[in-house]
């Protein structure tokens, strides 16, 4: 979600170079990738998977929950029951591993009952493999995601250092993350730890008829250019490992941050190409859109650059997360001017909706799923598809509206 509203011509000269070389050497690739769940080559006429992100009680709760809003009865059936009268058939279900090590039980309990509900609504779920700021080690009041106990270097990441892009702990760790020399506090190694509890997830719901798929690990972070082949070998690593268990949809994640102008990192798309595993079979690339892509802004650049990539991979493109917001400039800790959401005057309208799906839709999209369906309120109003009582009555919201008009007229 680290947007900056600018122009990037130079990034479109590298995209037309990096289309010429990657066709050079993946002259067919696109013809042999058919993706299994929807049966379709090249860019896709319809849209076949339209949604919203959902998240849950025991599969999201990370830290201790303060909030007087109690969850509510029914919370799945009614919720499954207004997204499928609006028109949509999709869920991209946010859960946490964190949350998995809290309480297991709870954790997989839940999940049995979103997939068996999700069957008899006739909804498609991705379950995405969800962080945030890396882990509530690293920033205990906005993170989640990776397990305490793979911070047991306490001297390299302190806790509470920072877990976004470009604080140092987050650097440092997700660097070692790529070098596949992080441990938890058994000497256990990380990437088969990640493995074993993505296991128990596709174990859990493998069999329902709603199971579309799994997303291996939401916006992991990159600090290097270095790093685009080393998370390659990861994203491949563990698609091995996953498909000797299932054959269905893996999604894979654009990294973050998404900066044009950072020549460290330099994300032209043959670097962000090699991201992709080596078994491109039935697997989507997916990516956050978090600003309209009105002519010459950076999120219709970002858009458009990405979707080259997927034309030229074969590899369908999924947008994950969408919504707006409204940002504004601030010194982050390595003293860059960077952008960061105003939740105050964030909003999204009706036009500006309209523009999103008629984008997805133009470059022929896999799926979208809308950000967010909670029953927890979120700062930013217009993350928030309906709101809980103190009662637990649940409503829709006006943004809730603003999406089945949207899908409505698709």
């Amino acid at each position: 979600m680290s947007l900056h509203k600018s122009t990037v011509p130079k990034t479109v000269l590298c995209a037309i170079v990096d289309c010429l070389i990657l066709s050079s050497f993946l002259p067919n690739i696109g013809f042999d990738l058919m993706n299994k769940v929807n049966a379709q080559l090249g860019l896709q006429t319809n849209v076949s998977f339209i949604g919203v992100n959902m998240k849950g009680l025991y599969t999201s709760t990370i830290h201790k929950n303060l909030s007087s809003i109690p969850f509510p009865d029914n919370y799945y059936s009614d919720s499954f029951k207004l997204i499928k009268s609006a028109g949509m058939n999709h869920i991209r279900y946010v859960l946490y591993w964190q949350a998995y090590e809290k309480d297991p039980l709870s954790f997989i309990a839940e999940l049995q009952t979103v997939a068996s509900l999700a069957d008899k609504w006739g909804l498609h779920v991705i379950y995405d493999n969800h962080q945030f700021h890396t882990s509530s080690w690293l920033d205990p009041v906005r993170g989640s995601g990776f397990l305490p106990s793979l911070f047991n270097d306490n001297m390299s990441y302190p806790f509470g250092s920072g877990g976004s892009p470009g604080y140092p702990s987050a650097i440092k760790w997700w660097t070692n993350w790529w070098n596949h020399t992080i441990t938890d506090n058994r000497g256990i190694d990380g990437w088969t730890l990640q493995i074993g509890f993505l296991k128990k997830v596709i174990e859990t719901v493998e069999n329902h008829s709603s199971t579309l798929g799994y997303e291996i690990l939401n916006e992991p972070q990159i600090q290097s250019a270095d790093q685009w082949e080393k998370i390659g070998k990861y994203n491949t690593f563990v698609a091995n490992e996953l498909r000797k268990i299932t054959n269905k949809t893996l999604v894979f994640d654009m990294t973050i941050p998404v900066d044009f102008h950072n020549l460290k990192i330099n994300m032209t798309l043959g670097n962000i190409a090699k991201l992709l595993p080596a078994n491109k079979n039935n697997i989507v690339f997916k990516i956050s859109l978090y600003g309209i892509p009105t002519a010459g802004s950076y999120a219709e650049q970002k858009i458009n650059l990405l979707s080259e990539l997927t034309k030229i991979t074969g590899v369908p493109l999924y947008i994950g997360e969408w919504n707006d917001v409204s940002r504004e400039e601030r010194i982050n800790v390595e003293g860059k001017t960077v952008k960061e959401i105003n939740q105050e005057i964030s909003d999204l309208n009706q036009t500006d909706a309209d523009i999103m799906i008629k984008k997805f839709k133009d470059i022929g999209v896999w799926g979208w799923a809308f950000w967010n369906w909670s029953y927890l309120p979120d700062s930013s109003p217009d993350f928030n598809l309906i709101t809980v009582t103190l009662n637990g009555h649940m409503a829709t919201t006006k943004y809730f509206d603003i999406l089945k008009h949207v899908v409505a007229n698709t």
